[in-house]
């Protein structure tokens, strides 16, 4: 009989958790209480499929970004598109890492890359610059295509109110599964170790024509990258997409909800002037149209760690990461944890090697 399991949340790890566990075989039901899925960060981010090039300070997120990034194209081959020209800068002084330490990092992760021996011709006081193949990802189709995946298995609008874990399983919502998986980030259990709660503010932009995405590292810098439509990028910045750090996930939820017009000017004009010091033309080759809102959930600790974790508690799993590249680790991990939970019985002895060597004949 086949396991039964709850899976909390329908970003991108509870879809992809879900969907791979149902190939093989388990009964599984997915909980989200807004409407569609990918609605919370899995929706409102930069839509960047990496390759590791952002993560120039952590080696297990560069890592397991590379392998997940080859795994996802082939797992989900039209959930992806090309990015016709993708730039990595480094700027001169503001940079936490010198341009020549960059290309050898990368080049030791064996990441594929183009240097631009002469930089890049939109940008200006930048040590060195490469291009790089990343990807975007294609959010509309996702929906729809875990949506339809899953069916009857995802339960849109349907928040977890009841959740008691015991011994031989776990009971949510007054029905009775194997195993959960909690794939909300710590928004709906706590997590194992030291973690904050980040709301952001993302802007987004309609290109007045034909631009590259352009990513500076490394360290607190903007970045400006495309959408699954084309003419629309969206505008980060380390230092000024974030409105806070809180310990609880509903007080970030009411940092978000106070956001108002004077804080999006705010931020607009911080996030502007300083990618303009590196891509003069911003505000020429570009015109504002509006924000988007999310919760990242991020590890404590100076290292840039978002490599992904998986906790277990009893017949309980946390998934803990921040990129999408390693939805295929979390998978993985909880599949090895519960065969390590019901591995065979012992063996009983069996005959010895010896037995099983012939005596010559004289």
């Amino acid at each position: 009989m086949p396991f039964r399991v709850a899976v909390i949340g329908a970003g991108w790890y509870g879809c992809h958790i879900a969907s791979s566990l149902a190939s093989l075989g388990f009964a599984v039901t997915v909980f989200e209480r807004h409407h569609r899925p990918l609605h919370e960060a899995s929706g409102n981010n930069q839509f960047r499929l990496h390759l590791g090039f952002h993560y120039a300070r952590h080696h297990g997120t560069r890592q397991q970004s590379r392998d997940g990034f080859l795994r996802f194209v082939e797992r989900y081959p039209n959930l992806s598109a090309e990015v016709p020209e993708n730039v990595y800068a480094v700027p001169r002084g503001t940079s936490l890492m010198d341009f020549a330490t960059y290309r050898l990092v990368m080049v030791s992760s064996g990441i594929d890359f183009v240097e631009l021996p002469g930089g890049h011709p939109l940008l200006r006081d930048i040590e060195g610059a490469l291009l790089a193949k990343e990807r975007v990802l294609r959010i509309g189709q996702a929906r729809e295509f875990f949506a339809r995946r899953l069916g009857a298995a995802l339960r849109l609008g349907c928040a977890v109110t009841q959740f008691l874990p015991d011994a031989a399983g776990v009971t949510v919502n007054g029905e009775r599964f194997d195993y959960a998986v909690d794939a909300t980030w710590g928004h709906h259990r706590p997590l194992p170790i030291a973690a904050y709660y980040e709301p952001t503010l993302l802007l987004y932009y309609e290109a007045r024509g034909p631009h590259p995405a352009i990513t500076f590292v490394d360290g607190p810098l903007p970045s400006v990258y495309p959408t699954e439509d084309p003419a629309i990028f969206t505008l980060s910045s380390v230092t000024h997409t974030p409105l806070g750090r809180f310990a609880r996930g509903d007080a970030a939820r009411a940092a978000l909800e106070a956001v108002d017009t004077a804080l999006v000017a705010e931020r607009r004009a911080a996030m502007e002037g300083q990618i303009a010091a590196n891509l003069p033309g911003f505000r020429d080759a570009f015109r504002f149209v509006g924000v988007q809102l999310a919760i990242k959930t991020k590890p404590e600790g100076r290292a840039d760690d978002r490599s992904c974790y998986v906790f277990q508690e009893g017949r309980v799993f946390s998934v803990m990461s921040g990129k999408i590249d390693t939805i295929f680790f979390a998978t993985e991990r909880i599949l090895a944890l519960i065969e390590a939970q019901h591995s065979l019985a012992p063996i009983a002895p069996t005959p010895g090697l010896r037995e099983d060597i012939l005596t010559p004949r004289p």
